[in-house]
């Protein structure tokens, strides 16, 4: 493994999307994908749960977001090049103005924000 000794950023978030939403979270997770790589985000993830009942000891993903039985998690992570980087980056893509796109302005979003879990991290090791 290679020890990463500064540099790299992620932004990470896991939400439980209803799945009568899960289409609707996709367009606008395809629309923010685009926009954050326009502004310079080096990758853009948003990974759907499939194995989520571990067997060992810990806090499954479903349980940190309070995910109901019709709910579909979400994890998702950007990647940057500092914490600088995703500063500048996101303060342009608040600025985009795909961002306040008429057709989904008044859009409710499609899972409940209030239980979204969200931090940036600095990159220790990458392999």
């Amino acid at each position: 493994m290679k020890k990463q000794t500064g540099g790299t950023y992620v932004d990470g978030y896991i939400i439980a999307v209803p799945n009568k939403n899960l289409k609707d979270y996709r367009i606008m997770a395809q629309r923010g994908g685009k926009i954050w790589r326009k502004h310079g985000a080096l990758e853009y993830f948003e990974c759907v749960g499939d194995d989520l009942n571990p067997k060992f000891a810990g806090i499954a993903f479903p349980q940190t977001v309070k995910a109901k039985p019709d709910e579909t998690i979400v994890f998702s992570f950007i990647v940057f090049k500092s914490r600088a980087h995703r500063d500048s980056v996101n303060a342009k893509v608040m600025k985009d103005p795909l961002m306040d796109d008429p057709k989904y302005k008044d859009k409710p979003m499609p899972f409940d924000m209030k239980r979204m879990v969200y931090g940036g991290f600095k990159v220790i090791v990458k392999a």
